[in-house]
């Protein structure tokens, strides 16, 4: 396997996770409705209209177009600039696995205190994952 290739394997977790917060989120909307927990009238503009276990998917969901979001352009840039290594990859399968404890975090008991650790841990991630970059770029090459 590539080096690219094993840079891109933690990127599909995290595509996969996406796509399966997005279905429990979409699936629960739709069994409240059809359940008749949730008016079709009150959904509009009314998150709260959903049971707690909805709204934490959803709210997840929306997570996942935060950090992310430059995760992936990060990804893209080191594929394009052709300076991908173990560091980043190694970097990246530990930003991927903070991703998916908040998930788990945010969709289970949602402590919040643990919550915050588990995103800021995956925030250092992102911020060595760029700096590693900013040094291959423009100091070590």
């Amino acid at each position: 396997m590539t080096q690219t290739q094993l840079l891109l394997l933690p990127a599909f977790v995290q595509v996969a996770l996406t796509i399966y917060v997005l279905y429990r989120a979409g699936s629960g909307k739709v069994s409240s409705v059809r359940q008749g927990l949730v008016k079709s009238s009150d959904i509009d503009g009314n998150k709260n209209a959903f049971p707690e276990t909805v709204r934490k998917f959803a709210a997840n969901y929306q997570n996942q177009f935060e950090l992310p979001v430059l995760y992936y352009v990060l990804l893209a840039f080191v594929i394009i600039a052709g300076l991908v290594d173990g560091v980043f990859v190694a970097l990246s399968w530990a930003f991927v696995a903070t991703r998916l404890a908040h998930s788990f975090v945010q969709t289970g008991k949602n402590v919040i205190a643990t919550r915050f650790k588990v995103f800021t841990a995956g925030l250092v991630f992102l911020i060595l994952l760029w700096s590693w970059f900013g040094l291959r770029l423009f100091v070590i090459g």
